[in-house]
């Protein structure tokens, strides 16, 4: 739609042939819908029913691990970027 355009007449006009148009579209989802038997987006029909597979839990160890790691891998970037900082000043 054209900027700057103010017109209240002109707009509620455009509303009006906007929203026939979404009502256009939206019958003919629901027909496709129809057509494919109701269904909606998601799983097929015969995997609804299937329950989600438990997510693992992580010990309280390996959790303690993996931060000990990510805390080891940022002081060494962290150096790394103090030292390429220093290099461009001098």
């Amino acid at each position: 739609m054209a900027r700057g355009v103010q017109d209240p007449e002109l707009l509620a006009a455009a509303l009006e042939g906007l929203e026939a148009q979404r009502k256009r579209i939206e019958d003919q989802i629901s027909q496709v819908r129809a057509l494919l038997g109701g269904r909606r987006r998601g799983r097929p029909a015969g995997e609804q029913s299937a329950a989600a597979p438990a997510r693992r839990q992580m010990s309280l160890a390996a959790r303690k691990r993996i931060a000990a790691a990510q805390k080891r891998r940022w002081a060494e970037y962290r150096k790394k970027a103090a030292g390429a900082k220093k290099e461009k000043k001098g």
